[in-house]
C-alpha cells in the first residue's frame, strides 16, 4: 500500500473484533514513537502500554468514545472493545514545546498500527487524574492522550463535507463510519 493509500483509509475506528494485538504490532507502534521527529531531537514522548485483558478493561470506563453520536451509537459494545489502549505522556522536564512532537508521534504510531490492519481511536476526552493514578504516571511525567487500538469490526470511509454534512461523522445504515473530509480546493490556495 502506498503512503497516500494509507493516508486515505487509516480512519479512526471504535469499534473492534476481540482479537488481541499481536507483540510484533506493538512493538511497531513503540518503534514509530521512537524514530518519529522531534523538535531539537529532545524526544520527550512516553508511551505506556495496556495489553493484558484485565488492565484494558479497567481502562475502557475512563474513556470518552464518539461525542458527534448518542452513546448507544458511537460507545463500542462489550464485545466491540479495543484489546489494547496506549497512554501517549510527555516528559515534562524536557525543556520545549511538546504538542508539535507528540502531534508526530499520534501520527506514526497509528500509521504503523494500521500497516498491519490494526485500526486506532485517538482519545484526549479521558479521565486524566484517574488514568494518571491507574497507570502509575509520575512527575515530571504527564499523560497526555489514550489511544485505542484493535482489529475493526466496522468500517470509515471518507464522505463530502457539505453544508448538509458539517463536520460531524455519521453512521450509515451498516453502522460504517462516514467522516466528511472538505476539498481540496478549500484547504490550499496558489499564490
Amino acid at each position: 500500500m502506498s503512503v497516500m493509500d494509507t493516508l486515505a483509509t487509516r480512519r479512526t475506528y471504535r469499534r473492534f473484533e476481540q482479537k488481541p494485538v499481536p507483540q510484533d504490532v506493538v512493538d511497531d507502534i513503540i518503534e514509530a514513537v521512537r524514530l518519529s521527529s522531534s523538535g531539537a531531537n529532545r524526544q520527550a514522548v512516553r508511551l505506556v502500554v495496556v495489553n493484558q485483558p484485565t488492565d484494558v478493561a479497567r481502562v475502557q470506563p475512563l474513556v470518552k468514545w464518539a461525542a458527534y453520536l448518542p452513546p448507544e451509537q458511537g460507545t463500542p459494545k462489550a464485545d466491540e472493545l479495543p484489546t489494547l489502549f496506549v497512554a501517549v505522556v510527555k516528559n515534562t522536564a524536557i525543556p520545549g514545546d511538546p504538542a508539535t512532537d507528540i502531534g508526530i508521534a499520534l501520527a506514526n504510531m497509528t500509521l504503523a498500527a494500521w500497516d498491519k490492519g490494526v485500526g486506532s481511536c485517538i482519545m484526549g476526552a479521558i479521565n486524566k487524574p484517574v488514568l494518571t493514578e491507574l497507570l502509575g504516571i509520575e512527575a515530571p511525567q504527564q499523560l497526555v492522550y489514550m489511544v485505542a487500538f484493535g482489529y475493526p469490526s466496522h468500517k470509515s470511509h471518507i464522505v463530502p463535507l457539505t453544508a448538509e454534512t458539517g463536520v460531524k461523522y455519521y453512521l450509515d445504515e451498516n453502522r460504517d463510519y462516514c467522516v466528511p473530509k472538505r476539498s481540496k480546493e478549500e484547504i490550499a490556495r496558489y499564490l
